[in-house]
């Protein structure tokens, strides 16, 4: 006998046990003939999760690589990620996740009847990645302490850390950052049949007390104050794709949703799903926490000078605006796409400002009646004044690209935009900042008198040395330099430069042609370029469809100059495409 079943597009997800009953001759005989799985299907039209173009479900469902874009807005990196959705237990660790978490919205889960809608299905998943309380998946730590667990930075893929909650009685996998939470989130998402992506926003805030506007504090040295707001220099989230019943949407688009726990005012919480086209038309009202999606992206850069009596004073800058760089990896190619435009209009233009406004209102009760032209007043005074408005112009650009162990080469350009003399005293000042924003040591200091005669335009070479930053650079590759002026020389000026120090290559080659279950060798390489010993080396290999679990090789002390080669064997055991990833971890980072 050949049975087919044919689920209904509305069927609850989840694993279903196939019994057959017999009756012959008075008797009744009952027989399992197995069981099977029931998923979201993008391949259905009647589905609310279809997608109807082929190389987007490629993408968004099948494909297993990913690549997580960090850095900062002017100097994006990118890293490969192993999603890993169709390797062996995962979609059983799946929905144990949904058995977990399916008290979040309905305190009981004896209907199921919840899982047969995304929407629910995506809040469940959002809220058990970091922010149930006992048996969420991962946790950030606190105060950038992880030393009672794995470097946040060092995971490869979602595969380890799926498996690892779930071989530990579902207990939190420590740690994370916004990065993995997002991938990991991606990864049950597709493996469940939700069209998933992640994305990156540069310039990211996270304010506590003005959802549009992101204070930063900075002493007259250039030192960045640790406040109570804090200007993440990126941060990624989710995004599914999913048809809105209950928003009354008759075709999919894209939703977002936030993993990362963010501090709120009202304690820490994960956001979404918002629908993400709500988000650009400042429709607050329409969606879960679009209020604080829309200030993600929208948020106002304001810089404060602190002096000596505690007073503080604006500054001449030129921002970043908030939000200005979204970006997620392009269909079918290594490159990113550029999808700024589907949160927001072009900055400035008509429907921007009309967004705002209606936003605003929303987020400010008190303006709720307010004029646009009474608004966009109450905004110009809140902003810092613009670097030209004091007649001078200044950028920081860089010189080189910098690796670790090599000198930061900057040129800083100035201009004199007045036909008189300009004699400034500039503080000049480097620190190390978290990929979250918070301020770490200040190891560089410094202060130069400059000169400008009418409409004259300098350069000033500036040189950050390696001996001067590398020992307090750790895992946080990103620093912050900063120049001043000097408060008694009347309006305070500052320009300031995020700049991302580049990890050296680990370089694979592969010594053989990999064929399904056959061993295959690669050869694994990696040079010590600083003019030091590197203490605790460990190169950690993985890959889907490669190894069944990581790799980790201990290398020991690498001399200065000193190149470490590994041979390493391995037997794919499943066809496809596949990707070996191996990641370099020492002393330094």
């Amino acid at each position: 006998i050949n049975i087919s079943v044919f689920p209904p597009s509305n069927a609850c997800i989840g694993r279903y046990i196939l019994n057959m009953q017999i009756t012959s001759c008075g008797h009744t005989y009952q027989r399992c003939l197995g069981d099977f799985y029931v998923l979201f299907n993008p391949w259905c039209a009647d589905d609310p999760v279809y997608m109807d173009n082929q190389a987007h479900r490629e993408e968004y469902v099948l494909n297993e690589h990913g690549i997580l874009y960090e850095g900062v807005h002017k100097h994006i990196t990118s890293r490969p990620w192993h999603f890993g959705q169709f390797e062996e237990g995962i979609l059983d660790i799946c929905l144990k996740i949904l058995d977990m978490g399916a008290s979040y919205h309905h305190g009981s889960d004896r209907d199921h009847c919840w899982r047969n809608d995304p929407v629910h299905v995506s809040m469940v998943v959002n809220h058990m990645i970091s922010s149930h309380t006992t048996n969420s998946i991962m946790k950030i730590p606190e105060n950038n302490d992880y030393l009672k667990g794995t470097k946040p930075f060092s995971w490869n893929g979602s595969v380890p850390i799926l498996q690892q909650w779930y071989n530990g009685r579902c207990r939190p996998v420590r740690y994370g950052y916004c990065g993995s939470l997002a991938s990991v989130m991606c990864t049950v998402m597709r493996c469940l049949g939700i069209p998933s992506r992640v994305v990156t926003n540069f310039c990211f805030p996270c304010s506590i007390e003005n959802p549009l506007g992101i204070n930063e504090i900075f002493d007259c040295t250039g030192k960045n104050l640790c406040g109570k707001d804090k200007l993440w220099r990126y941060h990624c989230w989710n995004e599914s794709w999913m048809a809105r019943r209950d928003l009354n949407q008759c075709c999919g688009d894209w939703q977002c949703l936030d993993p990362t726990p963010l501090e709120t005012g009202r304690g820490s919480a994960c956001s979404g799903p918002t629908w993400v086209r709500s988000i650009r038309e400042g429709e607050l009202d329409l969606d879960y926490d679009g209020h604080h999606m829309f200030s993600r992206v929208n948020s106002n850069y304001i810089g404060w000078l602190s002096q000596n009596n505690a007073k503080k004073v604006k500054f001449f800058c030129d921002a970043w605006p908030c939000g200005q760089h979204l970006i997620t990896k392009s269909v079918g190619s290594e490159q990113f796409e550029d999808i700024t435009g589907a949160y927001k209009y072009e900055l400035g233009s008509v429907k921007n400002k009309e967004a705002y406004y209606r936003a605003y209102r929303r987020i400010h009760p008190g303006y709720c009646n307010a004029s646009n032209c009474h608004i966009e007043r109450e905004l110009s005074s809140l902003k810092n004044p613009f670097l030209s408005d004091s007649g001078i112009n200044m950028r920081l650009k860089m010189a080189n690209c910098p690796m670790y162990g090599e000198d930061v080469q900057l040129h800083w350009l100035l201009e004199n935009l007045r036909g008189e003399n300009k004699n400034l005293k500039f503080n000049l000042s480097a620190q190390i900042v978290t990929y979250s924003g918070c301020p770490m040591d200040q190891f560089w200091k410094d202060s130069v008198n400059v000169t400008l005669g009418p409409r004259e335009v300098k350069k000033i070479p500036l040189c950050i040395s390696y001996s001067q930053y590398g020992p307090y650079l750790c895992d946080h590759n990103i620093m912050k330099v900063v120049a001043v002026s000097d408060p008694e020389c009347g309006e305070v000026l500052m320009v300031s430069r995020d700049i991302v120090i580049n990890r050296p290559p680990v370089i694979v080659k592969l010594l053989s042609q990999p064929r399904l279950k056959v061993p295959c060798t690669a050869e694994i390489s990696f040079c010590n370029p600083l003019q030091e010993d590197m203490k605790n080396c460990v190169m950690t290999l993985e890959g889907c469809g490669l190894f069944k679990e990581p790799m980790t090789i201990d290398l020991g002390t690498l001399a200065s100059n000193q190149q470490a080669r590994t041979i390493v064997e391995f037997t794919p055991y499943r066809l496809g495409s596949h990707r070996l990833l191996a990641n370099f971890g020492c002393h330094r980072f």
